[in-house]
C-alpha cells in the first residue's frame, strides 16, 4: 500500500497512470472536450504554428551552432520560458493539481520538490555549463578529461534517458489525447504528435524547438493563471477562505492540511525526492538549453527566469488543486464516488476550468494539456540526436574536423531513427507502465549524469577513469535496482516480494555513482590522470570567466 501511495507522489506518475485507466472510462469531460470548439481550434492553431515555426527556423540554419544552440542568440527570458515549457509536461500540468486535489498537503510537498532543482541549477551548473560547453554535455566533460571516452559516456547516458522519457511522453500523449478527443484515438494521436516532433527537430533544430516551447509555455502559464484567478475571485482573494472551503468539502476534512501518504514510507519518499531534485539537474534536454544563450550572464538570468516561472506555476497548481476540492467536490454531479472524479482525479483541473470559466476556459486548458507534450518531446529528441551527431559522429569518429552541415545531416538522420523507434515502441506497447519509464529516466539522470557533471565542474581530483566508473556504476545500479524493485519484480514479473524494497533506486544508485567517481579517480595514478587533475585550474578559470570559450559557438 505504501508503494502504491508513493508512486502517486511523482507528479508525472499520478497523471499518466490516471489517464491510462481513464481511457476506457465512461464519457465525462473527455466527451465535452471532444466537442469543444475552443479546444479544437487552439489545438489546430498550435499544430499549424509548429509547422510554421519549423519552416521559419529551417530557413535560418547556417551551421551547427544554429542547429544545436539556435546560434546562441536566444534571450534570457525567452530561454527561461522555453526551459519552463520543457519542465511542464502534460503530466506536470494536470498531475500537480490532481495530487493537491486528492492528497492536499502532500501535493504541496510534491510541488516544492519539482521546484527545488532549479535554484540548484542556477547556483551549481548554469554559468559553468555555458562557459565550458558548446552544444552537448559531452563538450563539458571533454574540456579536461579524455574526449573519446567521455563523449561515449555522455552519449550513452543521454540516449538511455532520452529513450525512457521520450517513449513515456508519446504513450502519455496518446492516452491523454484519446481521452480528451475520443474521436481521434490512441494510435492516430501518437502518430500525429510523433510526426510533428520529428519535423520540428529534424528540420528546425534548437531554434524551432525553442519557439515551440515558448509558445507552449505561454499557453500553459496563461491558462493556469486564468483558472487560478477565477478561483480566487470566488473567495474574495482570501486564501484562508479557500482552504476552509476545501477542508469542509474534502472527505478527509482537516486531515488534508497535514502530511499523510508520503510519510507511510519515508525512505521511498526520500528516494523519489532525490530523483526529482537531482534528476532535474541531470536531464540533458534541460541542460542543453543553456548553450542557446549569448553569454554566461544570460545563462544565469535564464535559470532565474526558469526558476521564477516554474515556481509561479507550482503556486498556481496549489490554488487550482484546492479550488477543485472546494468547487468541484461540493458538486455531487461531478463525483463518481466521494472524492473521486469520473475518468480519474487527473481531470481535476479540467473540471475546475469548466466550473469557473465554462466551455471556453475548459477548451484552453484541454488544448494546453494536449499540446504540452510537443515541446518536451522535441527537447528530448534533440538531445538524443545531438548525442548521436555531435558527440559520437563529429566528436568521436570524425574527431571534430570541420564537417559543418554534413554533421547536421547525420544529426537529422539520428533524429529520424530515434523518433521513428520511439513512435513504433509507443504504438506497439500502448499499455506499457509509463510511470516506470518516468521513474527510470529521472533515476538515470540523478545517478549517472548528475554525479559526473557536478564533479567534472567542481572537483579537481576527477579523472577519466573515475568518471567512467562512476557514470557506469550509477547507470547500471539504477537499471538493476529498478528491475529488482516493486514496479518490475512484483507487478511485471509476478514475484511475491521485491528484492529491492524501495519505490525508487536513487537513494542508493546516486551515492554509488559518486562513490565510483571517487574510487576510480583515487586509484588512478597514471600520467594521464595526473595531467587531468592538473588541468582543473585552467578549466576553473574558463568556467568562472569565460576566457578560452570565445567563439565556442561560431561552429
Amino acid at each position: 500500500m505504501a508503494v502504491v501511495t508513493l508512486r502517486r507522489w511523482l507528479p508525472a506518475l499520478a497523471f499518466l497512470s490516471a489517464t491510462g485507466r481513464a481511457v476506457a472510462a465512461p464519457p465525462g469531460v473527455g466527451a465535452a472536450v471532444g466537442d469543444n470548439p475552443t479546444a479544437i481550434a487552439l489545438s489546430g492553431f498550435f499544430v499549424l504554428a509548429t509547422l510554421a515555426i519549423t519552416v521559419w527556423a529551417t530557413r535560418r540554419l547556417r551551421g551547427p551552432a544554429d542547429f544545436y544552440a539556435a546560434g546562441g542568440n536566444v534571450g534570457a527570458m525567452e530561454n527561461g520560458l522555453a526551459i519552463t515549457g520543457d519542465t511542464i509536461s502534460g503530466a506536470i500540468f494536470l498531475g500537480l493539481a490532481a495530487l493537491v486535489y486528492s492528497d492536499g498537503f502532500d501535493g504541496l510537498i510534491t510541488a516544492a520538490s519539482v521546484l527545488i532543482g532549479w535554484p540548484l541549477i542556477l547556483f551549481l551548473v548554469a554559468e559553468r555549463l555555458r562557459n565550458l560547453g558548446q552544444y552537448t554535455l559531452g563538450d563539458v566533460l571533454s574540456v579536461r578529461l579524455r574526449p573519446g571516452a567521455l563523449r561515449s559516456l555522455a552519449a550513452g547516458t543521454t540516449l538511455a534517458i532520452t529513450a525512457c522519457y521520450l517513449v513515456a511522453q508519446l504513450v502519455g500523449a496518446g492516452r491523454l489525447i484519446a481521452l480528451l478527443f475520443p474521436d481521434l484515438g490512441y494510435s492516430p494521436a501518437v502518430l500525429l504528435v510523433g510526426a510533428l516532433v520529428l519535423l520540428c527537430v529534424a528540420l528546425g533544430g534548437m531554434l524551432a524547438a525553442t519557439w515551440v516551447q515558448i509558445l507552449k509555455g505561454m499557453l500553459l502559464l496563461g491558462g493556469a493563471s486564468a483558472v487560478a484567478f477565477l478561483v480566487l475571485t470566488e473567495f474574495g482573494f482570501d486564501a484562508n477562505a479557500l482552504f476552509a472551503a476545501a477542508t469542509a468539502a474534502h472527505p478527509r476534512h482537516d486531515a488534508i492540511m497535514a502530511p499523510a501518504g508520503i510519510a507511510a514510507d519515508p525512505v521511498s519518499a526520500l528516494s523519489i525526492g532525490l530523483s526529482l531534485v537531482f534528476g532535474t539537474i541531470g536531464l540533458p534536454h534541460l541542460l542543453i538549453r543553456f548553450f542557446s544563450v549569448r553569454n554566461v550572464r544570460e545563462a544565469r538570468k535564464s535559470a532565474f527566469w526558469a526558476t521564477s516561472f516554474v515556481g509561479y506555476f507550482c503556486g498556481l497548481s496549489v490554488i487550482i488543486g484546492f479550488g477543485a476540492i472546494a468547487l468541484v467536490q461540493s458538486d455531487p454531479h461531478s463525483l463518481a464516488v466521494p472524492g473521486v472524479l469520473p475518468a480519474g482525479n487527473a481531470l481535476a483541473a479540467l473540471r475546475l476550468a469548466d466550473a469557473v470559466g465554462g466551455p471556453m476556459l475548459l477548451g484552453v486548458i484541454a488544448a494546453g494539456a494536449a499540446v504540452a507534450v510537443l515541446g518536451v518531446a522535441s527537447g528530448l529528441l534533440l538531445a538524443g540526436a545531438s548525442a548521436l551527431g555531435h558527440d559520437l559522429y563529429a566528436g568521436l569518429f570524425a574527431r571534430l574536423r570541420p564537417i559543418g552541415l554534413h554533421e547536421i545531416g547525420v544529426t537529422r538522420a539520428g533524429a529520424v531513427v530515434l523518433g521513428v523507434a520511439a513512435i513504433v515502441l509507443s504504438l506497439a506497447l500502448p499499455g506499457i507502465d509509463v510511470a516506470l519509464l518516468v521513474e527510470l529516466a529521472f533515476a538515470l539522470a540523478a545517478s549517472a549524469s548528475f554525479p559526473v557533471l557536478l564533479l567534472a565542474m567542481h572537483w579537481r581530483g576527477l579523472t577519466t577513469r573515475g568518471a567512467l566508473l562512476g557514470g557506469g556504476a550509477g547507470l547500471a545500479a539504477a537499471v538493476v535496482l529498478t528491475i529488482l524493485g516493486p514496479a518490475v519484480w512484483v507487478r511485471l514479473l509476478g514475484f511475491a516480494q521485491p528484492v529491492f524494497p524501495w519505490a525508487s533506486p536513487t537513494l542508493l544508485s546516486m551515492p554509488l555513482g559518486f562513490a565510483g567517481c571517487w574510487i576510480g579517480s583515487a586509484l588512478d595514478r597514471s600520467e594521464a590522470g595526473i595531467a587531468e587533475s592538473m588541468a582543473f585550474d585552467s578549466q576553473y578559470i574558463r568556467a568562472q570567466t569565460g576566457i578560452g570559450a570565445e567563439g565556442v559557438q561560431a561552429g
